[in-house]
Order: C-alpha cells, then sequence, then structure tokens
C-alpha cells in the first residue's frame, strides 16, 4: 500500500515512465504457407491476371483437386476455366498442347507424375519440340504441373521421380521446388513462359508450413527460372539437392554444424536449364561436392552435375570425388522399412559428407 501511495504522490510524467518499462515489444510473428496455398494462390493470382490461363486435370474442379491444390478456384472462375477431365492423361494432355498452340495459356495437372507416362508423346513430341519444328513461329505456352517423385506406401508405380526424364528433353523448363515461395514464384514464372514447363512439385511437401517472406506475397512476385538459391552458406563443403530433401540437406547441415563442418546448401529450383554457375562458384569455393537427389542414380541430377564439374573449371578446384545421395537402384517397395532405405535420409547424407570430407 506504501508503494502506491508512493506512486500517487510522484508527478504524472514520472509514473507514466515507470509503467512503460513494465511493457516489452516484440516483433510480429512471420507469416506461415502451406507450399499447397502456395501454388493456389500462385495459380489464383495468374488466372486473375491473365484471362488466357485456364486449369484443366483430373478432379480439379468441383472436388477441389486431389491434394486439394486448386480449392476454390472452381467455384471463384467456373466451369470454362477450371476443366474436370477424365481419366486419360493422353486426351487431356493433348487437349491442353492444342489450347497453347492457339494461343491459351493451360496448365495441365497430373495427379501424379507417373500418370505423365501415358500421355509423354504430347510432353515430349507435341509440346517439347514444336517450337524448334515450326522455325520459331509456333509457341507452346504450357505448364504441366503435379506431384513427383515418392510420397509414402504408393509402391513402385506411384513414387517415381521424373526430374531426370524430363530434364534431358531440349525444348523443355523443368523446376523443383521445396518450399512454399518457390511453390509460388516458380508457378507464377512457368505459367507466363512461352514455353513449355514442367513443374514437379512433391506430394509430402504440401501440408508443410514454412515462413513467407513480404515480397512472396505479392501478386508480381516470381523466382526466375534457371536460378538456385544458396539456402546456407558454408566453407567445408557443397551440397546440391532439389525438392523434399533440400529439407533432408539442411537438417544435415545443422547436425554437422555442431561438429564444426559448414556445409553449403544450394536448392537447385531449377532442373533445366541447371544453374551451373552457382554451384561451380560454391565448389571453387569449399572445394568438395555432394549432390542428392531422391530419383534412381544412373543418368539422374546428380550424374550430370557431377559431369558438368569434371568438364567445366571447378574441376580443378576439388580436393575430393564429387559424391552422389540417391535413391535406391530399385523399383519402390510397399514395405515401410524397405521404402525407408530406398530413399535418402539425413543420416545418410550425413554419411557421404563425411565420407567426402575424410573425417
Amino acid at each position: 500500500m506504501a508503494a502506491v501511495s508512493g506512486l500517487v504522490r510522484r508527478p504524472l510524467r514520472e509514473v507514466s515512465g515507470l509503467l512503460k518499462r513494465r511493457f516489452h515489444w516484440t516483433a510480429p510473428a512471420a507469416l506461415q504457407v502451406t507450399v499447397r496455398d502456395a501454388i493456389n494462390q500462385g495459380m489464383d493470382e495468374e488466372l486473375e491476371r491473365d484471362e488466357k490461363v485456364f486449369l484443366l486435370g483430373e478432379e480439379v474442379a468441383q472436388y477441389d483437386g486431389a491434394y486439394k491444390v486448386s480449392r476454390g478456384l472452381w467455384k471463384k472462375y467456373g466451369d470454362k476455366r477450371i476443366i474436370d477431365t477424365p481419366i486419360s492423361e493422353m486426351g487431356f494432355a493433348g487437349i491442353a498442347v492444342g489450347a497453347a498452340m492457339a494461343g491459351l495459356r493451360p496448365i495441365c495437372e497430373f495427379m501424379t507424375f507417373n500418370f505423365s507416362m501415358q500421355a509423354i508423346d504430347q510432353v515430349i513430341n507435341s509440346a517439347a519440340k514444336t517450337y524448334y519444328m515450326s522455325g520459331g513461329l509456333q509457341s507452346v505456352p504450357i505448364v504441366f504441373r503435379g506431384p513427383n517423385g515418392a510420397s509414402a506406401g504408393v509402391a513402385a508405380q506411384h513414387s517415381q521421380c521424373f526430374a531426370a526424364w524430363y530434364g534431358h528433353c531440349p525444348g523443355l523448363k523443368v523446376v523443383s521446388p521445396w518450399n512454399s515461395e518457390d511453390a509460388k514464384g516458380l508457378i507464377k514464372s512457368a505459367i507466363r513462359d512461352n514455353n513449355p514447363v514442367v513443374v514437379l512439385e512433391n506430394e509430402l511437401m504440401y501440408g508443410v508450413p514454412f515462413e513467407f517472406p513480404p515480397e512472396a506475397q505479392s501478386k508480381d512476385f516470381l523466382i526466375p527460372i534457371g536460378k538456385a538459391k544458396i539456402e546456407r552458406q558454408g566453407t567445408h563443403i557443397t551440397v546440391v539437392s532439389h525438392s523434399r530433401p533440400v529439407g533432408h540437406c539442411l537438417e544435415a547441415a545443422a547436425v554437422l554444424s555442431k561438429e564444426g563442418v559448414e556445409c553449403e546448401v544450394i536448392n537447385m529450383r531449377t532442373i533445366r536449364p541447371m544453374d551451373m554457375e552457382t554451384i561451380e562458384a560454391s565448389v571453387m569455393k569449399t572445394n568438395h561436392l555432394v549432390t542428392v537427389e531422391g530419383g534412381w542414380p544412373q543418368f539422374g541430377v546428380g550424374a550430370e552435375i557431377c559431369a558438368r564439374i569434371m568438364e567445366g573449371p571447378a574441376f580443378n578446384f576439388l580436393d575430393a570425388p564429387a559424391v552422389r545421395v540417391t535413391g535406391a537402384d530399385v523399383p519402390m517397395p510397399y514395405a515401410k522399412i524397405l521404402e525407408d532405405n530406398s530413399i535418402p535420409q539425413v543420416k545418410d547424407i550425413i554419411f557421404a559428407i563425411k565420407k567426402t570430407l575424410n573425417i
């Protein structure tokens, strides 16, 4: 009571000063957005911006998408721009390619890229080669998108990574987002591009929330196709990856940092055209290279990176052979323990890094 009466007797300015010191302001929490919502936001903004853009695929309209990536778009844009198709990838991919040739900008969703094998003639022979075969007169501004690579418990026919398949083909651009920022920026750039672009998403990443920086919230936010991003700076070894394994690489880097090993982690973002300048500059700095991917080893993304490093100026800077971490060279098993042993885990990345550094 004496303390209160003491405060009452003091001038108002002094009392207010004492009270102010009791408040502590903290920075507002960063906006969290899932990869699913980031893709949805990107498509929504491009559908609103350009009436030539439309989405078609299995269950994309009334069901809001098999993975709810197109949630709300049918109600907003209607039947003419959000189109449910029969279960015929060859058919609706062909319709989409024809629409692109006629001047529209279709987004063709495959429920999984494993099913794109049904339509690969349309993707490669019709979409990828037409601009060249027409002498530059006929562009094909189309986006092929959907989940790619291993999911969980869906076995051999639904778990394949097609990054190397589509990255092999001239005429295509191929992007592979990891987080929400990647997903929105790359889908918007893909839709605006005048070439066919394959967008390889990952089912297991759809529900994962990431911090969404203020610039990514803008309707004008784009990520340039063909440019990688250094997710973590380091000095001892370069670790290059794309899609979901980028997260594993960052986890491995955090573990190794406690042991005094600083990894530079590069998120490729784009498979074709590949940003070799960023990778080479990093290898010249760290003198070591590990590549990480979920796909099979033979003729894979990591194999291409290693070959280009060997053929380019960074080769003379290597202090040890480059090492690849890949999926196992087998069709994906169904049993969980076998599945876990068929795709790269954090422990596999740590082992490869220590092997490369001889520690």
